[in-house]
Order: structure tokens, then C-alpha cells, then sequence
């Protein structure tokens, strides 16, 4: 098995772009898959220089809909048109932050390849897609803001469009989100009641993104619990992105060799 960083937030190759996105390039014993693939082109030209073919790709799995995730889906299709590019129906639904538009193109539903999917679905031995995760604890802050328009009307979004991809290899499973808007712990929540046990490993940003200093308390003692959850868990993460660089550091203060960051141009494993 192989992961790589392509798109990050922050970038550990000179050679490679960072932007605020996130693509996550993984080789199985079956399949050349993409976890999201940022905001821009980047994805295709950090492919590039890592020496990473996008043309062996035969799966696209979009975490959720929004264009940081999304926005290098037509420039992949430009160069890979083969491959299952899968989302959450709900996915294709008009998103917005505050009055800022922030789904995805929708001229990625005119795609021939692309899968709507309702729910939970398992696509063969070595992957899984569940959704449907509905617990609040310790819910990221930043989705105050966050909204999505149905029947013609916006309302607070409950992030139904999220889905997680659950990989089986060599006897060990391996947990990736794209932001985990319904919060990390929730997800894990879910993903027990699927498999009755904890992944081994999980990469996801965790949404708690602010600048130095701006967080609140409220938001910080969401961070520390968080935190604290998760370092009781068997298990390793892997975050960056939307989880930003202070929550990330407070998180590491108490999960410490638990905690990993991710970095574009970077080999996970």
C-alpha cells in the first residue's frame, strides 16, 4: 500500500504546490484511487512532479461538496476520463459559507463517470463508503456558518453529503475523511457501529481551522476534548488541511506520536 499527499494546505517538496485543498493518492493491492483532489489544477502538476501517473487512476472517491475538494476533478477528467469518480447525491447540492458559494462545479455532473450514490455502499473486499453520521459530539464550530440550499431554500447544512472511505489491507483499516464536518469523534461513532472496533489508522482534516489566536474558548475546549478522546484510541492519525496549523499544535501537545501532519508532496506510508 502506498499514500501520498498531493494537494495540502502546506507543502514539504519545493517541486509541489500547496493550496487550500486537499487530494490524498492511494495505491492498493486492486486500485489507484484519489481522495479528493483539491481546489485547482494543482493536483494534475504535483502528479506530475511526484512522478505519480493520474492515468492509472481507477477511482475518484469526492468526501464531500465542496470546492476544495473538488476543484481538480475537471482538470483529472481532461487527462483520466475512465475513471468511477463516486460522491454523495447530496454532494451536488448548491453549498454555500455565509453568502460565498463554495460547492462544487456543476458542470462535474455532466461527467459520464461520475457515480451518485445514496448512503453506505461497499464497492468491493477492499473498500467501503459509509455516510449517515448523525452524533454532535464535539462538533466543529466552523459549521455555524455553513449552509446548503434546498427546494429553493438554505438551510443550516447537516452534512448528509460527507462520506468516509474504509480501507481493508493486509489485515489492517485505514480511516479517511476529507474534512470530517460531522466531527472526527462522531465519524469514529459510526464507524464502530460498522465494524464493531477502531480503524488503525485515520487521515483526515478535522475542520477546526482559525488563526493564531482567534480561537475561542468554547472552540479550544472542543480542540482539548477532542484531543483527549482521541489519544485514548490504538489508533494513528494523519491531519492537516481545514483542522490549521494552532488546533493542530494544541492537539499534538496531548496526542504527541498519535498525531501526524500532512504535507503536499509528502509519502504518508
Amino acid at each position: 500500500m502506498k499514500i501520498i499527499t498531493l494537494v495540502e494546505n502546506t507543502s514539504a517538496n519545493e517541486s509541489c504546490i500547496a493550496e487550500h485543498g486537499l487530494s490524498i493518492y492511494i495505491e492498493t493491492e486492486k486500485h489507484r484511487l484519489l481522495l479528493d483532489t483539491g481546489q485547482t489544477d494543482a493536483v494534475v502538476k504535483n502528479a506530475e512532479a511526484l512522478g505519480v501517473d493520474l492515468t492509472a487512476v481507477d477511482t475518484v472517491i469526492l468526501s464531500h461538496g465542496h470546492y476544495d475538494h473538488s476543484g481538480g476533478i475537471l482538470p483529472f477528467a481532461k487527462l483520466n476520463p475512465q475513471a468511477a469518480i463516486i460522491m454523495q447525491r447530496s454532494a451536488a447540492e448548491p453549498h454555500y459559507n455565509g453568502e460565498r458559494y463554495i460547492g462544487i462545479d456543476t458542470d462535474i455532473l455532466k461527467l459520464p463517470n461520475v457515480q451518485l450514490i445514496d448512503g453506505d455502499v461497499r464497492l468491493d473486499d477492499e473498500l467501503f463508503l459509509f455516510s449517515g453520521v448523525t452524533g454532535r459530539r464535539c462538533y466543529p464550530q466552523g459549521n455555524r456558518k455553513l449552509s446548503c440550499l434546498r427546494s429553493g431554500e438554505k438551510v443550516e447544512d447537516d452534512f448528509a453529503h460527507e462520506q468516509c472511505l474504509v480501507i481493508t489491507q493486509s489485515g489492517k483499516r485505514w480511516l479517511l475523511s476529507g474534512c470530517a464536518h460531522n466531527g472526527i469523534l462522531n465519524i469514529l461513532d459510526r464507524y464502530r457501529e460498522l465494524f464493531s472496533s477502531e480503524p488503525d489508522y485515520v487521515l483526515s482534516g478535522f475542520h477546526m481551522m482559525k488563526r493564531e489566536g482567534e480561537h475561542n474558548e468554547d472552540e479550544k475546549a472542543v480542540i482539548v476534548q477532542t484531543a483527549r478522546e482521541l489519544a485514548k484510541l490504538n489508533t494513528v492519525f494523519y491531519s492537516g488541511h481545514c483542522t490549521g496549523e494552532p488546533a493542530f499544535e494544541l492537539m499534538k501537545e496531548i496526542m504527541g506520536e498519535k498525531l501526524i501532519a500532512l504535507h503536499s508532496g509528502e509519502q504518508v506510508i
